[in-house]
């Protein structure tokens, strides 16, 4: 993640919570989160313009147009980093990604400056600008952690240095179910 250290990256780790299914709209209108309960464990399929191999460092960067997958959550950037052991065959550890980030689920979509997918710990984490949009609700702020294993979603006002946010507090807009008068 190129101009973004790993601290402050790490100091960015917030407090705020907000639940994945908050943004849903009303309970029996949509289908339940697409995130809790992703199958970390399928392959990855990555798609570029361009591919730089470095072996020796356990990397692969990918650019142009960059679209990875697993099972159904696709992320798309202009650039992703896969961190990757080379025991017993190449196994995915990470993607950094940047540059105008978008992860989406079937029924959750986010978008961010930059996104960690930390595979063995399931989490996505994004960061600068990020939204999490469920049909028509929006939540805004500075960074989103997405936890795969339970479903929530954290956002947190401020982002990490280095990377926009808007007022540097969380900002969002609930569909309400619609009454007949």
């Amino acid at each position: 993640m190129r101009g973004m250290n790993k601290a402050a990256f790490a100091a960015a780790t917030g407090v705020a919570s907000l639940s994945a299914l908050a943004v849903s709209p009303a309970i029996g209108q949509s289908p339940p989160s697409a995130l809790q309960g992703h199958n970390t464990n399928a392959p990855v399929t990555v798609a570029s313009d361009r591919i730089e191999v470095q072996d020796r460092a356990d990397r692969a960067i990918f650019s142009g147009n960059v679209v990875a997958t697993q099972s159904d959550l696709t992320l798309n950037a202009a650039r992703i980093t896969v961190a990757y052991t080379n025991r017993q065959g190449i196994q995915i550890e990470r993607l950094d990604a940047s540059g105008g980030v978008t992860v989406r689920s079937p029924s959750e979509t986010a978008r961010g400056q930059f996104a960690v997918y930390d595979l063995n710990n399931r989490l996505i984490t994004l960061v600068g600008g990020v939204t999490l949009t469920r049909g028509a609700s929006r939540v805004s702020g500075g960074r989103l952690v997405i936890d795969l294993s339970t479903g929530r979603a954290v956002m947190d006002g401020a982002g990490p240095p280095g990377t926009s946010s808007q007022s540097g507090r969380v900002t969002g807009t609930f569909t309400v179910p619609q009454r007949s008068n």
